[in-house]
Order: structure tokens, then C-alpha cells, then sequence
């Protein structure tokens, strides 16, 4: 058995250091580098001029303190922070030295059912995000009244790789588990395979993050999809252990 890691970097590093440590053999292949958004001059303000801050992702709140602290600036007290996760939620809340609220399970279908959206109307809500992803955030709460903007802290850059040479490798490591945490990584690894090595990527076991990157992978062919519920590395660490 061995595992293919395809988070990006220093999260990919050390799920594979835990899974290693687990005794279990991983191979990290990134294939989203994750790259802050440096010109982002207006940050500090519009952090300042919202009611509701929502961060979707432990980049976007790394990437916002990255610009904040390299700007001379800190994030506003008098805001509610919300998070899609709870990892997300644990470090916004470590930067920002404020509560942070976030839904049981880690997706935006979930995050909209919180108490605080329930008078959201009027409010301005910024949501801390990369460039691209969802919009089912913004659309809802834009139909229930408030003002929402997004705020790009990072850009994701997706990294090349000769699939056929990443195919034999893979392999020869015995990979039979593949952990993919986004729907982006997903559909790049899959558009880059050969025919060949998407019926090998279809008979791995499939671990994901939530029950829509899941349902995308089995639209997409992939028959062993295990939905963890979280994107946390405990969680998948946890996921692959014997019950």
C-alpha cells in the first residue's frame, strides 16, 4: 500500500510526515502551487470596511496575514469571522485573535446554514478566497440582501507534469490510495491522464474532502471514493487507519 498526496506543498508535506510516521509509504505530487497575492494594496481597508469576514481556506487566511504583516497592518476587532472548515476556523481565529464560527461539516452548503446568516441582509461580507472557485457563497447571500465582495489573497498556478513518467512511477510505488482536496486538483489530474491512466486512477481508492468533490468523481469514473468529511490532515490520516 502506499499513498498519493496531491495537496499543495507544506500541507502536503506534512500529511505525507503523518503518514509516514503512521508507518504508512506516501508520495507527495502537488499539482496547485499556491502563490499570495503580493499587489493586493486595498486588503487592510477592505478587511476594515466589513461586517462579516469569511475565509474559505487556510490559503486564503495564511496569504491575507502574509500581505497584512508586509503592509504594517492588522485585522479589524469590531468584525464577525466566519470559515468554511474548522482548520481554517482554528488558524483565522490564531491570526486574528477573534472567535471564529464555522459549520460541522467543512463546505459552503453548510457554512449558509449558520445562525449568523439568518439577518444578513444590509450587511458587507468579504470572502478571503484564491482566484476562481465557487460562487455558491456569494450568490446566496446576495439574494438574501447583503453586499458581498470577494477578496483574492492567492493565486492557485496549476504545476505541469509528464503524466505517463508520473503514471510508471506511481506504479512501481504501489500506489492503490489517491487523496485529491479540491474539485480543481481532481479535474487537472484526470484531463491529464491518458486513457490508460484514467481506468488505472478509476480502481484506486478515492479519498476526498466532501460530498461534492465525491459525486464529481464518480460522474467522472472513479468506483472506490471515500468521502472524510473534512480536508483536515488528522481527518485523512484518520480515514486511512484500520477501524
Amino acid at each position: 500500500m502506499a499513498v498519493l498526496v496531491t495537496r499543495p506543498a507544506e500541507q502536503g508535506q506534512a500529511l505525507c510526515q503523518l503518514l509516514q510516521q503512521a508507518g504508512v509509504p506516501a508520495l507527495q505530487h502537488p499539482l496547485i502551487d499556491i502563490v499570495a497575492n503580493s499587489s493586493l494594496n486595498t486588503l487592510a481597508n477592505d478587511l476594515k470596511q466589513s461586517d462579516v469576514i469569511i475565509a474559505v481556506s487556510q490559503h486564503a487566511v495564511h496569504c491575507a496575514e502574509h500581505i497584512l504583516k508586509a503592509q504594517q497592518q492588522n485585522w479589524p476587532q469590531n468584525t464577525l469571522y466566519l470559515a468554511v472548515g474548522q482548520k481554517t476556523a482554528h488558524y483565522l481565529s490564531k491570526v486574528t485573535h477573534q472567535d471564529v464560527n464555522y459549520p460541522t461539516v467543512s463546505d459552503s452548503e453548510h457554512l449558509l446554514q449558520l445562525p449568523e446568516f439568518n439577518r444578513i441582509a444590509g450587511k458587507r461580507v468579504l470572502i478571503l478566497r484564491g482566484n476562481g472557485g465557487r460562487e455558491l457563497i456569494h450568490q446566496a447571500l446576495s439574494q438574501r440582501g447583503a453586499d458581498v465582495r470577494y477578496c483574492e489573497t492567492y493565486q492557485r498556478d496549476l504545476i505541469p507534469f509528464d503524466a505517463v513518467s508520473s503514471l510508471t512511477l506511481w506504479r512501481d510505488q504501489g500506489v492503490d490510495t489517491l487523496i485529491v482536496t479540491s474539485a480543481e486538483q481532481l479535474d487537472y489530474l484526470h484531463a491529464q491522464m491518458s486513457d490508460e491512466g484514467k481506468f488505472w486512477l478509476y480502481q484506486q481508492r478515492l479519498l476526498v474532502p466532501s460530498e461534492r468533490i465525491a459525486a464529481i468523481a464518480t460522474q467522472l469514473g472513479f468506483t472506490q471514493v471515500c468521502n472524510v468529511g473534512s480536508a483536515s490532515n488528522k481527518d485523512l490520516l484518520a480515514a486511512l487507519q484500520p477501524k
